[in-house]
């Protein structure tokens, strides 16, 4: 005797798939940008963090790099982004060899851009410290990582390739400066802002 066809049978294979499919993807690294697929969670400070958003920076023709945002909770601007509270990650993947002068110019132009002239005083003195980590580097070559973390206790914390350089800078206020030069209101690519805000681009 043939098993009775439920008219709900369809649906329910259906959402079992999908069901099944969310599970694997959140299990693997997710996103893939320019070739590049990043995990989705990040630790730092001994916290969880999940993947925000993903974006590609390009210049004309060329992929410079793809980029990542880990934040505690997701957020689609960059006021929540910035005001969130805990530890943060922008991490960056190069897809083409950039001087690390280039890098100190953009930054530099991203936080006059985002910034008013008084937090620009404010910040002035950690940003030539930011600088002067970027600086010794000479080029950050295709296929180098770099992870801009915040750590509540320490401030921003820079690694090149693993390897941590400098010591921390202290403050938010320019965590959340160096956030606002890839996803404020003032940026050079409004692709890559949209896309670590987790906003169709």
């Amino acid at each position: 005797m043939p098993f009775p066809r439920s008219p709900f049978l369809p649906t329910l294979l259906l959402a079992a798939a999908l069901s099944c499919a969310g599970l694997a993807q959140a299990a693997e690294p997710v996103n893939p940008i320019g070739g590049v697929r990043f995990e989705p969670q990040a630790q730092v400070a001994g916290q969880a963090l999940q993947l925000n958003g993903t974006g590609l920076r390009a210049l004309r023709i060329f992929k410079a790099y793809a980029a990542a945002l880990y934040l505690p909770q997701r957020a689609s601007s960059a006021d929540a982004v910035v005001s969130q509270a805990g530890a943060k990650r922008l991490q960056i993947r190069m897809l083409w060899g950039v001087p690390a002068a280039e890098f100190v110019k953009a930054f530099d132009l991203g936080v006059k851009r985002n910034n008013p002239p008084e937090v620009q005083a404010q910040l002035a003195e950690r940003v030539a410290r930011f600088d002067a980590l970027l600086a010794p580097l000479g080029k950050i070559a295709s296929g180098d990582t770099v992870n801009l973390d915040f750590q509540p206790s320490q401030g921003m914390v820079f690694s090149h390739n693993g390897r941590t350089l400098g010591a921390p800078i202290p403050g938010d206020d320019f965590y959340g400066a160096l956030l606002r030069v890839f996803i404020g209101e003032q940026v050079s690519d409004d692709k890559l802002r949209a896309g670590l805000l987790g906003q169709p681009s």
